[in-house]
């Protein structure tokens, strides 16, 4: 089902959570809807669930106008990250709970319902435990089940793996990313964690201050931030942002010539860490620190005055106090207005 919303927003007296949002999702697909604490990405989740009133902005699932429509109608399926389980039900009754009073379908129905909703997410073999005796994983497919079992329209899904474990939050967004392919259900997931939206979504909202700042997939919003804003909120480590002033359309750093054919005035220039390259000749610097992160180690200086961060291989050796060439990766640099932080 295509989910659509037009200028949504929403206040709250002076406060503007969600600002004239407008967004058109394929049937079918996975969106995440990322941003840090406090943009507005469960507001506009609640919206979209009926929950929470819209200031203004329409609503729209598929051609239908569901703005006015009470959450109970709109066929909604949406998972918070407290799971709100029945602790004195079982897994079964769990699930089969939003089907109970559903008077259109025999109990032969309702069973059969449920223990195809139960092996699509793998708990068929744990039906008869109470949540108390689930891991935090489990607990998450049962609340997941739960809503999958009236076959929602749309699936919103609210920050479903922060209370897991590191582990366990890699393992369940594979499950979550495969169920809803299996499902081919409408979703929203909501996330700060990049790592997490960037993984399993067709495409990101990246939201700030109640405001869209790109809306497009992971490639996109990685390789090609519309400002300085997404470049710096995704990678890890963190971009790099060095002021620069181009002259004649040439920029220069250390000497060592960077792009061309640029506006002379001010502007940023973001240098992910993997777009340094070592070599015999280039920007010479002194390396200040060295951190090892597994397959990859992470060595930090100053460019320009300003402290950056570069990933080489792990097998690469590097110590503190060593001074090093580096070269660019030229289409892995981003340019933004120094002013206005748009890319240019």
């Amino acid at each position: 089902m295509r989910l659509r919303i037009e200028a949504l927003t929403k206040t709250f007296g002076d406060n503007t959570a969600v600002n004239a949002v407008s967004l058109d999702l394929a049937s079918g697909t996975l969106t995440g809807l990322l941003g840090p604490s406090g943009c507005g990405k469960s507001t506009l989740l609640y919206m979209i669930s009926g929950l929470e009133k819209p200031t203004s902005g329409r609503i729209y699932f598929d051609d239908e106008d569901v703005t006015d429509m009470p959450a109970q109608l709109r066929g909604i399926g949406l998972v918070f990250q407290n799971y709100a389980l029945y602790p004195h039900l079982t897994v079964e009754q769990n699930i089969r709970f939003p089907l109970d009073n559903d008077r259109r379908l025999s109990r032969q129905e309702k069973r059969e319902r449920v223990q195809h909703i139960a092996s699509l997410v793998q708990i068929d073999d744990l039906l008869e435990r109470k949540p108390s005796q689930l891991s935090g994983g489990q607990q998450q497919r049962v609340a997941i089940a739960r809503v999958l079992v009236k076959r929602p329209r749309v699936l919103l899904l609210d920050e479903p793996l922060s209370n897991l474990d590191a582990q366990l939050r890699i393992e369940m967004r594979r499950e979550i990313r495969k169920i809803q392919q299996n499902t081919g259900v409408t979703t929203l997931f909501v996330t700060h964690d990049q790592e997490e939206a960037m993984s399993i979504t067709d495409n990101i909202v990246l939201l700030r201050k109640g405001v869209v700042q790109q809306f497009g997939t992971a490639d996109q919003l990685y390789y090609h931030p519309e400002n300085r804003f997404v470049a710096s909120f995704l990678g890890n480590p963190p971009i790099n942002f060095l002021p620069g002033q181009p002259a004649g359309g040439v920029l220069t750093i250390n000497g060592y010539e960077v792009a061309h054919g640029l506006p002379d005035r001010p502007l940023e220039v973001a240098i992910r860490p993997e777009a340094f390259q070592l070599g015999d000749k280039g920007m010479a610097v002194a390396v200040t620190d060295v951190e090892m992160r597994g397959k990859d180690r992470l060595a930090y200086f100053n460019l320009s005055g300003v402290p950056c961060c570069a990933t080489f291989d792990s097998t690469c050796a590097l110590s503190p106090g060593d001074t090093i060439h580096l070269q660019l990766h030229r289409e892995m640099l981003h340019f933004f207005d120094a002013a206005n932080g748009q890319r240019l």
